[in-house]
C-alpha cells in the first residue's frame, strides 16, 4: 500500500460471525483508509473487487455527502415522504421543492427579507390561500414577528 495516499489496506475477508456462513457466504473486501482531514481511520467493506482501492474509499467517503443531501432536501424543502415510487416521480417532486426553494430565495434577496428562508416558507405555508401580495404579507409579518411585544407582555414578578 502506499500509505501517502491514505490507504492502510485492501485486504479480502470472509466474515466470522455466528450466522455469517447463511447470511452472506462469500469473500468480502475490506479497504482501511485514514482520513487526514478528519483525522480518522475509516474501514469499508464491499463486494466489489474490480474497483482500485482509492477508489473504493472515494466512493464511500463521498457518500456521506449525498446523506447529506438528502438530510437538507428533508429539512429544508419539506419533503416529508414522497407521492410516487417511480424514479420519474422522485425526481419530479425533487425539483418542484428545489424550484420553490430557489423562488423563496429569490423573493427573500428582492425585498431585502432578514428572516430565514426556513421562515418564509412557513410563512407561505400558513397562508397559501390568502390573497395579499407577498411583499405585503412577508413585510407584515416579518414586523410583527421583530416588534418586541412589550405592551402585551405580563409580569410574572413584580419587582
Amino acid at each position: 500500500m502506499d500509505r501517502s495516499t491514505g490507504l492502510v489496506c485492501d485486504q479480502v475477508v470472509r466474515p466470522d460471525g455466528v450466522n455469517s456462513a447463511t447470511d452472506f457466504p462469500d469473500k468480502m473486501r475490506r479497504v482501511k483508509y485514514r482520513d487526514p482531514d478528519r483525522d480518522k481511520t475509516l474501514v469499508f467493506l464491499t463486494n466489489n473487487f474490480a474497483l482500485p482501492a482509492m477508489t473504493v474509499a472515494d466512493i464511500y467517503r463521498s457518500r456521506w455527502q449525498v446523506e447529506l443531501f438528502f438530510k437538507g432536501i428533508k429539512q429544508h424543502l419539506r419533503i416529508k415522504s414522497f407521492f410516487g415510487t417511480s424514479e420519474n416521480a422522485v425526481k419530479s417532486q425533487i425539483w418542484i421543492a428545489v424550484s420553490v426553494y430557489v423562488i423563496v430565495a429569490i423573493i427573500r434577496k428582492c425585498l431585502r427579507i432578514e428572516e430565514s428562508l426556513h421562515s418564509i416558507l412557513q410563512i407561505l405555508s400558513l397562508t397559501i390561500f390568502e390573497k395579499t401580495p407577498l411583499n405585503q404579507l412577508l413585510d407584515n409579518t416579518v414586523r410583527h414577528s421583530q416588534s418586541d411585544g412589550s405592551g402585551k407582555q405580563l409580569n410574572l414578578f413584580d419587582y
